[in-house]
């Protein structure tokens, strides 16, 4: 990993790294079509390739039987290769959450969550390994930014997924990805293009993609103002989620650094604004941290710059992080944040605290290698 950032270090450009394999889920589906053919094959093998990929969840040669066998294995190394190794994965909840770390081809590391509820499949999804927004209570931030990750690395985290639940490796029988977050390692808007790739293959119908409702995919943002206007008018109806964290410049400036450039009051214009253009609700995320930011006095000035917005708050009980100072809420004083907010007219949740005990929840992801 990257040297470990100084407090408050911002690092928008990520280091000059060498690239992955190009991959079929980094192009469209004319972009494969031209590829295929650039290998002496007709432009139809890409879309046979692709249902292989996106619909059939297949990735092995031998399963390609109207691919010819002289092509076969040409195709599928050149367009097909394989991006993420595992490297180790660990289960809680009965097996029903799966965090997976992943080695890429030059040895960074990422992570991913898959989550199985009685009604949905929710993956969390890293897109650069390690991040560098440095916010001080997050394990990745902590952690430095090494490289964006590739749309297809992006997009291969969700299909190794789905492949596990087709096969029934995960508890409860067969079953598809639903939701997306774009909450792992990374922050999503500093890797703008690959992610606007990765959440096109994601909802673009097979072949061309997964098939997956953009209604059910969720890009966060720690407020990179600019790239939230970008998205705007990407005409994609994700939605948005801002890791506010603290209601006022004066402590979001320490707990969110990138509020440094662009503070509260910019941030949430543009969230408003881009619930305006998609007509889509902002989720507000925000980790309670003991006599830090949970006081009675900021949820009401939260209350007051969400009342009547079109908008939703997560309070996420904070994951506590190896030698960090920094600690959960009081229940009490949980209780009566969310009271205050709910006063105000603002829809709030508290998060459950989804794999915590295999550091798999918010903000702990760290992609530490494994004792030997």
């Amino acid at each position: 990993m990257s040297d470990q950032p100084k407090t408050g270090q911002l690092t928008f450009v990520a280091p000059r790294r060498a690239k992955p394999q190009r991959h079929l889920a980094d192009l469209t589906m004319a972009e494969r079509r031209a590829a295929v053919t650039e290998l002496g094959e007709k432009p139809f093998r890409a879309d046979q390739l692709s249902r292989h990929y996106f619909a059939k969840l297949t990735g092995s040669p031998e399963e390609m039987t109207d691919l010819p066998g002289d092509s076969r294995e040409r195709l599928v190394s050149q367009l097909m290769p394989s991006l993420l190794t595992p490297v180790r994965e660990i289960t809680c909840d009965d097996g029903m959450t799966r965090k997976t770390l992943w080695k890429l081809f030059d040895g960074s590391l990422v992570e991913s969550v898959l989550m199985r509820y009685p009604d949905r499949v929710t993956m969390c999804v890293s897109s650069q390994a390690g991040c560098g927004m440095n916010c001080p209570f997050c394990a990745t931030g902590q952690a430095g930014l090494t490289r964006n990750m590739s749309t297809a690395e992006i997009v291969e985290q969700v299909v190794a997924g789905a492949r596990a639940l087709a096969r029934g490796d995960v508890p409860g029988g067969p079953a598809r990805v639903s939701n997306i977050v774009f909450m792992g390692m990374g922050e999503p808007m500093a890797n703008y293009k690959a992610v606007i790739g990765a959440v096109r293959r994601l909802v673009d119908p097979a072949p061309e993609g997964l098939g997956i409702s953009a209604r059910g995919v969720t890009v966060s943002t720690v407020g990179l103002v600019p790239a939230i206007e970008k998205l705007a008018a990407e005409g994609l109806p994700v939605t948005l989620a801002v890791s506010l964290h603290a209601p006022d410049d004066e402590l979001r400036d320490t707990l969110v650094p990138i509020n440094t450039r662009w503070k509260v009051a910019e941030v949430l214009g543009a969230a408003w604004d881009y619930a305006a253009k998609t007509k889509r609700r902002v989720s507000i995320e925000y980790a309670l941290i003991k006599d830090i930011n949970d006081q009675e006095w900021r949820a009401d000035l939260l209350g007051r710059l969400l009342k009547g917005k079109l908008v939703h708050v997560n309070l996420i009980p904070l994951n506590p992080t190896p030698g960090s100072k920094w600690t959960a809420s009081r229940p009490e004083d949980e209780r009566a944040f969310v009271r205050r907010l709910e006063s105000h007219g603002v829809a709030v949740t508290v998060r459950d605290t989804r794999g915590r005990e295999i550091d798999g929840a918010c903000g702990q992801l760290a992609a530490a290698t494994p004792a030997p």
